[in-house]
């Protein structure tokens, strides 16, 4: 029935016919013919009316879209062949650039010791390392100011100072590193002129002098490499409490000069009674043993704690070659130097005191001098009878006496 009707309408001439014609013509062949007379044609006008105002309301819609669209179309025409042409130059492009690709890839294989290339190369990795390049140069400045913010900031400097050196050993070469090494022992210089300045203070204390000889021996093996640290240290803490003895001993200038006029003054004619009686002598000699007393222990006692806090014991190391004459420790021979600086104002001065209890109170002054050095092992009482102090066993003796005495009262009240 379709294709009679096909037939009927002329559409049966070999045309292909669309989905939509195929379907509607299948749709009349199955439609009885009153209905085709009568309603299908009122159908059509609606769908027709229909699709009109569709089309109406769309072209007022979008009509611009279209127009845009239809002039992209039309020009199309022209930006394809030119798209062609332009990828048929690209193309011819690559290919001159891959050769030159090819071409530089071999010259600088071959040419690996290239200045020029050397150069970008040693630029590129300044570039990547510039932020460590400066931290590394900040760190001297950081040296000098770490070690002045607080005892604590020492350890950290001589940590990055450490740091410093495990960098100069693993690049020698680098100038940089080399400068800034030069500049890094520079501030560690000044530190240890610091912590040595710190050992001549006068109240100093144990666990500063601790504290203040560890951080110098971390500094002094790289400052000072011909001698070991262990040697080096005691002797340096000796020569700064000497340095302070000294300073205190010189204040008592003006009691010297005093008791040097009485000196002067005994047996010279027509000299006061009161400059020949050792008044001045006595004050000077008193004050002299006092202020020694103190420093000379403090200095003794704190100079054995260093030894044993550095592990120095003296003697040579084990692999000097000079073992046969090792030099002695500091200590051993500095109380000798000590004792002799208080003997030779006893021996020059004590004569001008006249006075009998007066001496024996400056002697006993002394007395206590040798116990508290006899107690670190420096007695040098029997070195007193060289300065002519003829009562001098006779105040042994009886010192001895009431020591023994008052022993035995404790030994009775326990």
């Amino acid at each position: 029935m379709a294709e009679a009707l096909q037939d009927l309408l002329g559409l049966g001439n070999g045309q292909r016919l669309d989905a939509a014609t195929s379907d509607y013509i299948a749709y009349l062949a199955g439609q009885p013919v009153d209905a085709l007379r009568t309603t299908e044609r009122q159908q059509l006008a609606q769908a027709s009316n229909s699709a009109l105002l569709s089309i109406q309301a769309l072209s007022k819609k979008s009509y611009k879209a279209v127009v845009a669209s239809a002039d992209s179309h039309a020009s199309l025409r022209e930006s394809i062949p030119a798209l062609a042409g332009d990828a048929q130059q690209l193309g011819r492009l690559i290919s001159s650039l891959d050769s030159q690709v090819e071409h530089f890839a071999a010259s600088v294989s071959k040419a690996g010791d290239s200045k020029a290339i050397a150069r970008r190369r040693q630029v590129l990795k300044l570039l990547d390392n510039a932020d460590r390049l400066t931290d590394l140069m900040q760190v001297p400045a950081l040296l000098s100011s770490t070690a002045s913010v607080s005892p604590l900031g020492v350890s950290s400097t001589l940590d990055l100072y450490s740091h410093i050196q495990r960098l100069g050993a693993l690049y020698p070469d680098s100038q940089l590193v080399s400068h800034v090494l030069s500049e890094s022992e520079a501030s560690i210089l000044r530190l240890a002129a610091d912590l040595i300045n710190t050992l001549k203070a006068p109240n100093l204390k144990l666990a500063a002098t601790l504290r203040t000889v560890g951080w110098l021996k971390r500094a002094m093996p790289d400052l000072i490499s011909w001698a070991p640290a262990q040697d080096m240290i005691p002797a340096v803490f000796l020569i700064c409490r000497f340095i302070t003895l000294a300073a205190t001993l010189d204040a008592l200038e003006p009691l010297r000069l005093l008791a040097e006029e009485e000196r002067l003054g005994q047996g010279k004619p027509g000299q006061p009674r009161a400059s020949t009686t050792g008044q001045h002598t006595e004050r000077f000699l008193k004050r002299f043993i006092e202020v020694f007393r103190e420093h000379s222990f403090g200095i003794v006692s704190m100079s054995k704690s260093v030894d044993t806090n550095i592990g120095g014991g003296g003697g040579a190391a084990p692999d000097s070659p000079d073992l046969v004459h090792p030099l002695p420790s500091a200590l051993s021979t500095f109380p000798i130097h000590l004792v002799g600086m208080l003997l030779e104002p006893l021996r020059l001065y004590l004569p001008a005191v006249k006075d009998k209890v007066a001496r024996e109170s400056i002697l006993t002054q002394v007395l206590y001098c040798a116990g508290s050095l006899g107690r670190l092992g420096a007695d040098f009482g029997m070195l007193l009878a060289t300065v002519g102090v003829s009562e001098w066993v006779d105040l042994v003796k009886r010192h001895r006496l009431l020591a023994g005495r008052l022993e035995s009262v404790i030994g009775d009240y326990r």
